[in-house]
Formats: structure tokens, sequence, C-alpha cells
């Protein structure tokens, strides 16, 4: 595949010009007896590995109807980071084979590189969210601040009932600092968006891992465009892809910026890519996301937003301790 930015957003996607059908054409017809089920009882089901992910994805889709007890929105689920000195990045060496490994879609060089070099980062202990900030809790942020910072990904503006636990998208990175704001001046809180460093640490554990769960790529465990529905899912349906923290999301369904714009790490070098050709100065963000490719599900993976809607652009909050 060309440079994804180079595409039409479906030909970055690597969808066909004909019909993709990812999904059932009625998401409870199999699965009616969860329209009877309470919230605690569709919570275990969505977060429960051993269902099926259709049976996952009906339950929170339910959750997001009826009431989620995930999504609260003054004292959200976070997940403790202890204070580290952890080791991040990419060694040079290792560069050609991840651009290598992820080729077909598209990757280019100058991309992975930003990931280098290896280097160590003394961290305090932290807390990160278990989720992605949702549609429903940014729609709170709207309607008590008067922010007109519509997520594009709300048709017309209009705020989407039905994905009321889904992650809210796409929105600038000054919208996210305002909610983080926002909420920290709401709860007396020391809320704010996570520190890069902060971020791949909560994905990794510290070890080093490529992928939240591992060291190779499993479609099955993100929200990603190999194997997804094509669209957000509500919060915390690939259970198997939580990080060692404990955390959801971290590889899929949307991107989430970090407190930092980008700079080269120590020793490394300032890569001009064509988020720095078009943008200039850009806000990073963090994990993979349902219209892109596994490469961004990467731990260690750089980027930012392109300003195209195939990019799908989210947060979640970090809160000093």
């Amino acid at each position: 595949m060309a440079n994804p930015n180079t595409l039409s957003d479906r030909e970055a996607m690597g969808l066909a010009d004909s019909f993709a059908a990812r999904t059932p054409a009625w998401l409870l017809r199999s699965d009616r007896d969860l329209l009877a089920a309470e919230p605690d009882e569709l919570v275990r089901i969505a977060e429960d590995v051993k269902q099926e992910f259709s049976r996952r994805h009906a339950a929170g889709t339910v959750l997001g109807l009826v009431g989620d007890p995930r999504v609260r929105v003054y004292d959200p689920p976070m997940a403790e980071v202890p204070a580290a000195r952890v080791s991040l990045g990419l060694a040079p060496d290792e560069v050609d084979a991840v651009v290598e490994l992820w080729r077909h879609a598209g990757v280019e060089r100058e991309w992975i590189a930003k990931e280098c070099p290896v280097h160590e980062a003394d961290l305090a202990a932290f807390r990160i969210a278990l989720h992605p900030v949702t549609n429903a809790e940014y729609r709170t942020f709207l309607e008590e601040t008067g922010n007109t910072w519509l997520p594009t990904s709300w048709r017309f503006g209009v705020y989407p009932v039905h994905l009321a636990n889904h992650p809210v998208w796409t929105v600038p990175a000054e919208a996210a600092d305002a909610y983080a704001a926002w909420l920290a001046a709401t709860t007396g809180r020391p809320f704010r968006l996570p520190a890069e460093a902060e971020w791949e640490y909560a994905a990794t554990g510290g070890d080093g891992r490529a992928y939240p769960w591992g060291e190779s790529f499993r479609p099955q465990c993100a929200n990603t465009v190999e194997n997804g529905p094509l669209s957000t899912v509500p919060i915390g349906v690939h259970p198997a892809g939580r990080s060692p923290f404990g955390v959801h999301d971290m590889a899929g369904n949307v991107e989430e910026y970090v407190a930092d714009d980008y700079r080269p790490y120590p020793g490394g070098e300032h890569v001009a890519d064509d988020l720095v050709r078009t943008r200039g100065s850009y806000r990073v963000a963090r994990g993979g996301s349902f219209t892109r490719f596994g490469d961004l599900a990467r731990c260690r993976r750089r980027h930012g937003w392109y300003a195209r809607d195939i990019y799908a652009m989210g947060f979640r909050l970090a809160e000093t301790v």
C-alpha cells in the first residue's frame, strides 16, 4: 500500500468500493436476552474474554442505551501506576524490521524513526483512566461550560445518544486540554492529559512490550481496521487487549492525545515527516483506532492529527498522585 495520506479514506483502510459487511444487520437479534440483564451483568459480559466479540459488543451496546456504570463523569475509574525508572522508545537497528512488518499498511520509515532512540525516564506515580473519555462525558462538559468544540463525529453537532459509552472523536487537542482543566476545577482533583512517557509506560507495564498484551499483533485484542466493525465500539469490549495495569482500549478504538507536542527524544533526530510538513508543530497522539491498521496499535508509535476524517482523535485522562 502507498502512504495512506495520499489515498482516499477507504483506500487507506484497505476497503474496496463495494460494501464491507463487518457487523450483522441487527446487532441484538441473537442476544435479545441482554435486554433484560442488569447493568452490572452487562458489564461482566462485555469484559469477559470467554464471550464471543459479537456478544460483548451487544452487551456494551445495551449498556450505552440503559446507562453504563463505568461512565462516571466526575469520578472516572482510574488505574494506579507506580513510580518507576522506565525504558522507552525503539532501538535504531529495529526500525527497518518494523517498517517491513507493516509495509502492507503503507508505513514509511520516517514515521517509525520518530520512536528512536531507546532512553530512560524517571516517572512519579500517577493514575490513568481505565477508558478513553466517552461521548456521554464530553456532552456533560459541553453542557456545563458552553464550549463550542463539537466533535466532528457528531453529525451536524447532534449528540449520538445510542453511542453514549463510545469514545468521543474527533476533537482538537485544545478541547481535550479544556476538558481535563474543567474536570480538575469541578472536582478539585488534579486531572490532566497523560505525558507521552506516562502513556507508553501505562500501555506496556514498563517491560518494553510491543503491544499492551505482548509482542505480537493480535487483531482480536483491539478495535482496528483488521478485525473491527469499522466504527467505534463501547468501551472495554476488547478485554484481551488490556494493558498490564488493566487499562482498556490503549491499542484501538480511537487515537489519544497526550500532553506533549512532538519533539525528538533525547539523543534522537528531528523527523520532518508529513505531519511536520503539513502542520508544523503538532500534539502527539498514541494508540490505534478503528480506522487504522495495527501499526498504530504499537505502544511505541508516535503520531498525531492529520486533519482528515480517517484520523479518529480522542483522549483519556491522567491524574497526578
